[in-house]
């Protein structure tokens, strides 16, 4: 087994694009017994795979004398989805104080991807030997949890009967929350607009995350601050009051909660001073701002299916020059494409059954164009077995077809949405559909493709286009909504961005990892934005 230590301190692996960070919460269960006298003193070692090394990340504590632990140290790991994590899980018998693990009873290991686990949520399996074979009875269970408060409050604050400020008019009026830094100075969170020339502003509700008002303490005081605004900057100061989240939530829409804006210097000076006006909290709500991680751990599937051009531009498969030849080192850039997506997206399905589909082609026994086919030939059961069963039935069909077209993506965008429709039936964050098209050049039907696009929009669905060869792939970028909106041939807007579209020529010569992470990197934003839209929160998730 060649572990490596990492080197000290060791920095957070990964890209700098974290999504969050997951904590993961680690029990053994049946563990091997190496000790005589008593029983194994359990602890458990994290790696991860770093450039085809395994490289510590961190380690447990130490259970004494325990076959079943439950470790209190947790793993805490930054999460990637368009990158594979892969890690490993190896239990140790603690026989020495040495930090050297080969100093140690191995107990058995297991390993997989980070994905896997978030898509499980909990997970038990089996721990292996070094040979591969089970270590006993000996299991290991692995639970994870997004790291962050998700919460965010949201409030509708008016004012009455201000200080006025200005000579020659009513107040110019403002608010100011800070809470408490750790130096024991205030520390702003949010500034309201500007109500001009009232001393009854009604300023717009505003939300913010309730980590940032409160540190997600909703007992912890805050500071209200109300001001007259002047463009020189000299704001002058009308009033303040101090509560706490869990006072403000106080405030229902029936029943507004009322505090008074005190001016503490007005106060010590005026016998009768009353205050300087009061400030309405007309609503306070807490709610929580879901993410991508939130859904998956929430056990959304995400469903995935190919789309492949066979149309004859792509040259015969025979032949070195073809789009479709499979080298000697058994690749091409269509397989290149279909691993790097696919072996990201497989660990959130499941089933791991994947529809395969080709387009622009003439099938046995007619010769009739297809736009539309199952690649393994069988329309009623098109599902290839995880990534490989999809590079298996690719291979297998090539010499059976004949390239013809044109170019048209309609009939299998419209494929995919006619599922992606059946799942907005059940009206729960169950299922997200992303299909993958590869195609060497330019679409016959744009009209079509537009309308499906569009349509596809309002259906928990994204489209990633890869295009490979050297085409002309301006229309591809036309159909990827980031610079402008996508309009159908009618005019009707797409309810949101879902293509992205990546030409394979920019990512020949990087590492096969590049291009997986530029062709998923808007995906987690698109699913929640779809789901949030819908107003769906994740299946499992808490109120908050």
């Amino acid at each position: 087994m060649a572990y490596t230590m990492a080197p000290a301190p060791a920095g957070p692996v990964g890209s700098q694009y974290c999504v969050c960070k997951v904590e993961l919460s680690i029990c053994g269960q049946n563990l091997l017994d190496r000790d005589v006298t008593s029983k194994s003193d359990p602890f458990c070692v994290l790696f991860m795979e770093v450039n085809g090394k395994w490289v510590e990340l961190d380690r447990t504590e130490t259970a004494v004398n325990n076959l079943n632990p439950a470790f209190a140290k947790k793993f805490i790991i930054d999460y990637h989805f368009e990158e594979v994590q892969k890690l490993k899980f190896a239990l140790f018998d603690q026989d020495k104080s040495s930090t050297q693990l080969y100093e140690h009873d191995f107990l058995g290991e297991f390993s997989c991807t980070l994905g896997t686990i978030v898509s499980s949520k909990k997970m038990t399996r089996t721990l292996l030997l070094g040979n591969g074979k089970p270590a006993g009875k000996g299991m290991i269970t692995i639970a994870a949890q997004e790291l962050s408060d998700n919460r965010v409050i949201t409030l509708s604050m008016a004012g009455r009967k201000l200080d006025k400020k200005d000579l020659f008019g009513k107040s110019d009026p403002f608010l100011e929350f800070y809470k408490p830094g750790d130096d024991g100075k205030w520390m702003l969170v949010h500034r309201t607009e500007v109500i001009k020339y009232t001393l009854d502003p009604v300023w717009k509700p505003f939300t913010v995350p309730l980590v940032s008002l409160c540190d997600g303490d909703m007992e912890k005081l805050i500071k209200v601050v109300c001001y007259d605004y002047d463009s020189d900057g000299g704001h002058d100061f009308i009033g303040e009051f101090q509560t706490s989240v869990a006072r403000l939530c106080e405030a229902q829409d029936a029943s507004p909660l009322e505090l008074e804006c005190i001016n503490p210097k007005k106060q010590k000076k005026k016998k009768n001073y009353k205050n300087s006006g009061i400030i309405i909290v007309k609503s306070c709500k807490i709610t929580r701002d879901f993410s991508f991680l939130d859904y998956i751990l929430g056990g959304c599937q995400l469903m995935f299916t190919v789309g492949i051009d066979f149309t004859a531009s792509n040259g015969n498969p025979q032949e070195p020059s073809s789009l479709h030849y499979i080298n000697p080192l058994g690749t091409n850039e269509y397989l290149s494409a279909i691993w790097a997506v696919g072996q990201i997206i497989q660990d959130y399905d499941s089933d791991k059954m994947f529809p395969a589909l080709g387009f622009g082609a003439q099938l046995p026994p007619d010769w009739k164009v297809s736009h539309e086919f199952a690649i393994n030939f069988n329309p009623r059961n098109p599902f290839c077995s995880g990534v490989e069963g999809i590079v298996q039935a690719y291979s297998a069909c090539l010499p059976h077809i004949r390239f013809y077209g044109p170019t048209n993506f309609s009939p299998i965008i419209n494929h995919v949405a006619r599922f992606a429709a059946q799942a907005t039936q059940q009206e729960t964050a169950s299922q997200y559909f992303i299909l993958l098209i590869i195609t060497d050049g330019v679409i016959s039907d744009m009209d079509e493709t537009r309308h499906a696009v569009v349509q596809a929009s309002k259906l928990p669905m994204s489209i990633i286009i890869v295009g490979v060869g050297n085409a002309d792939f301006a229309a591809m970028e036309f159909l990827d909504g980031d610079s402008r909106v996508l309009h159908s041939h009618t005019g009707e807007e797409a309810a949101r961005d879902i293509v992205q579209f990546v030409p394979f020529r920019n990512f020949r010569n990087v590492p096969k990892e590049t291009l997986a992470k530029a062709v998923l990197a808007e995906l987690p934003q698109q699913v929640v934005q779809y789901f949030k839209h819908q107003n769906l929160p994740p299946i499992n998730s808490e109120p908050a």
